[in-house]
């Protein structure tokens, strides 16, 4: 039973390094100050969202999808996944350049990356 138990833990490892970058990626996006740091936070869990995507979309013995004349019933891989997840890397990349803009900004109109200081400047400035 705990032979079972393990192999089945195991033999889903992609899961669960998609689970522990999930959380890294989260963990970044709350608790660091750093701007900087808060999108390489999203970057990881977008990373980690494409990983558990594509696992789903994977079949144990299956092959390319490429009919060929003549050939018997086979197990296909559904494409689908990876061509959605090649639009949300597109998606994903110009999400950062455009943070990664916006964090310049803010750094010329703040002086800072930090969260904590642009936010107490923001209610300096509003007194």
């Amino acid at each position: 039973m705990m032979e079972w138990l393990i192999g089945e833990v195991f033999d889903k490892y992609n899961y669960w390094i998609s689970i522990v970058l999930m959380l890294i990626g989260f963990y970044a996006m709350i608790a660091k100050d750093n701007l900087i740091k808060k999108i390489i936070g999203l970057n990881i869990f977008q990373t980690a969202i494409f990983l558990f995507y594509i696992s789903l979309g994977d079949i144990t013995g299956g092959t390319e999808p490429i009919v060929i004349e003549g050939q018997a019933a086979v197990l296909y891989v559904n494409p689908l996944p990876h061509v959605l997840i090649l639009t949300a890397i597109v998606v994903g990349l110009a999400t950062t350049a455009v943070a990664l803009a916006l964090v310049i900004r803010m750094y010329e109109a703040y002086g800072t990356i930090e969260e904590s200081e642009i936010i107490e400047k923001e209610r300096e400035a509003g007194m």
